[in-house]
């Protein structure tokens, strides 16, 4: 089971913060959370960054029990 953090627009879209679930993939952890949390939380996916265990992370990257997987919406007021 890895951890999934979420955060700003991807926590009200999901209406929780953190959860544990089951997944060898990021992909496939993803795919469960948007089964979990519906189609609001899945467009806020779609515009989102992926972090794993503070760093960038990819679709494909394996994941265990010790793993956090974040999702970070865009924030506004940046520079592009």
């Amino acid at each position: 089971m890895a951890r999934l953090l979420l955060l700003g627009p991807a926590r009200e879209a999901a209406g929780i913060g953190n959860d544990e679930i089951d997944g060898n993939s990021v992909t496939e952890v993803l795919q469960e959370a948007v089964r979990r949390y519906g189609t609001g939380f899945e467009d806020v996916l779609r515009i989102s960054q992926i972090w794993i265990n503070g760093e960038p992370g990819e679709s494909r990257t394996s994941v265990g029990p010790h793993d956090q997987i974040a999702v970070l919406p865009p924030i506004s007021g940046g520079c592009n």
